[in-house]
C-alpha cells in the first residue's frame, strides 16, 4: 500500500508589500504640487493646440486637395475623431486642474497645402506624447498620473496615424521617447499667438530656437506603380529611399537668446549654458552627443550619428533600418554629460538652443 504525503500549503496573501497609492486612502486626482500645476496645464495647453490644429487642417483644405493626396472621407473621419479624442482629453485635465485650467487660445501653423498639415501634426503629436513621458513619473500627484497614462495610450496612436497617411513605416521605435517640461514648452511657444487673460503664465524655460536647416522632409507626394518608391498613405511602408542615414552631414542655425515668443510675446527665451560644442540626439532610451563643428556665429555643422540603443543587433537611436528612421529631438549643448529618460531634466542647464524635430524619417 502506498501512501500519499499530505502537504502543507501557506496562505497566500495576494498583495505583495510595497507600491505606492495601495492603502486605503481614497484617490485624490488633483494637483499636490505647483510641479503638478504646471506640468498638467502645460499638458492642458497642448491638448487644447492639438484640438484647433486638426479642425484648422480639416477646415482649411477642400475635399479635393485631400483627395489629390489620396487622403479620402473616411481617412478624414479619422482625423476629426482626434479632434473629437482630444476634446476629452482637454476635458479631463481641466477638471483635474480645477479652476485655474487654461483656455484655449489662439494659433498660428506653419503649413500651406496638405501633406504639411499632415507631416505637422504627426510631429505635433510625437512632441505631446515625450512631453508628458518625461513628467509623468514625477508627478506628486500618483492618481492623476494614472488618469494621465490613460490619456497617453491612447494619444499614442496619432502619431502613428499621420505617419501611416504620408506613407513613413508607422512604427519605428522600440521605445518611445521622453523630453522636458522646458523642451516641451519651446517647441509648442511659437505656434501660439495669444490667450485669454486669466490663463496662468507656462513657468517652464523657452531655450532660444534652433532650426535643421537641411531637415529631410516627408512631404513630397509621389504617386507611382514602382514598388517602394510611391509615398500614398498605406497601412506600413518601406522607402526605397530613405530620408536621411548615418554620417550624412546636419547644418543648423539658432537663435540667441532674449527673443519674445509664446502668447501675446509674454515669454523670453533663457539659457544658463556656456558655449556651444556638442549636439545631443534625443532618442528612445539614449541621448547620443556628436561634435558640433564649423561654428561661426550662430550656425554650425554636425553629422547624423549611428548608434544602437543596447548594441549590435538592438534598435538603431537614428535610424532604424535604412528604410524605417524615426523622428527624434536635437539639441545644442556646452557638454555632453550623461543622462536617461528618468533624468532627461540633468540636461536643462546645458541646452544652448533647441529642440528641434529631426525628421529622419
Amino acid at each position: 500500500m502506498t501512501t500519499i504525503p499530505t502537504t502543507t500549503t501557506t496562505a497566500l496573501n495576494f498583495q505583495p508589500s510595497g507600491g505606492l497609492g495601495t492603502n486605503s486612502t481614497p484617490p485624490f486626482y488633483h494637483p499636490l504640487s505647483d510641479f503638478d500645476f504646471q506640468s498638467l496645464n502645460l499638458a492642458l495647453n497642448q491638448q487644447l493646440l492639438e484640438l484647433d490644429l486638426f479642425h484648422f487642417g480639416l477646415a482649411t483644405f477642400t475635399v479635393q486637395e485631400f483627395e489629390d493626396v489620396q487622403i479620402f472621407e473616411v481617412d478624414r473621419f479619422l482625423i476629426q475623431f482626434l479632434a473629437d479624442q482630444k476634446v476629452s482629453h482637454a476635458t479631463l485635465l481641466s477638471n483635474m486642474i480645477g479652476e485655474q485650467a487654461a483656455n484655449q487660445c489662439t494659433y498660428q501653423f506653419p503649413f500651406e497645402d496638405v501633406r504639411e498639415f499632415i507631416n505637422f501634426s504627426q510631429q505635433i503629436a510625437a512632441i505631446g506624447e515625450s512631453g508628458i513621458l518625461g513628467f509623468i513619473e514625477h508627478l506628486d500627484s500618483r492618481a492623476a498620473a494614472q488618469l494621465l497614462a490613460q490619456t497617453l495610450t491612447a494619444s499614442s496612436c496619432e502619431q502613428m496615424i499621420f505617419r501611416q497617411y504620408e506613407s513613413l513605416f508607422p512604427v519605428p521605435v522600440d521605445f518611445q521617447t521622453a523630453i522636458t517640461q522646458s523642451m516641451m514648452w519651446t517647441l509648442l511657444a511659437p505656434f501660439i499667438i495669444d490667450c485669454p487673460a486669466g490663463n496662468l503664465l507656462i513657468e517652464f524655460q523657452n531655450f532660444p530656437a534652433l532650426n535643421v536647416v537641411n531637415n529631410p522632409d516627408p512631404t513630397l507626394f509621389v504617386n507611382t506603380s514602382i514598388p517602394d518608391n510611391n509615398t500614398n498613405p498605406a497601412i506600413t511602408h518601406n522607402r526605397s529611399i530613405p530620408l536621411s542615414f548615418p554620417g550624412q552631414q546636419v547644418n543648423l542655425t539658432w537663435d540667441l537668446p532674449g527673443q519674445a515668443i509664446g502668447p501675446n510675446s509674454s515669454f523670453v527665451t533663457n539659457t544658463t549654458a556656456g558655449p556651444p560644442q556638442f549636439v545631443a540626439w534625443i532618442s528612445q532610451l539614449n541621448t547620443t552627443y556628436t561634435v558640433l563643428e564649423n561654428i561661426v556665429n550662430q550656425t554650425g555643422t554636425t553629422f547624423q550619428p549611428n548608434g544602437t540603443v543596447f548594441g549590435n543587433g538592438s534598435s538603431p537611436i537614428v535610424n532604424a533600418t535604412m528604410h524605417v528612421p524615426p523622428l527624434l529631438f536635437i539639441v545644442i549643448t556646452d557638454e555632453d554629460i550623461f543622462v536617461t529618460p528618468f533624468n532627461i531634466s540633468f540636461i536643462n542647464p546645458h541646452i544652448v538652443a533647441g529642440p528641434a524635430v529631426y525628421q529622419a524619417g
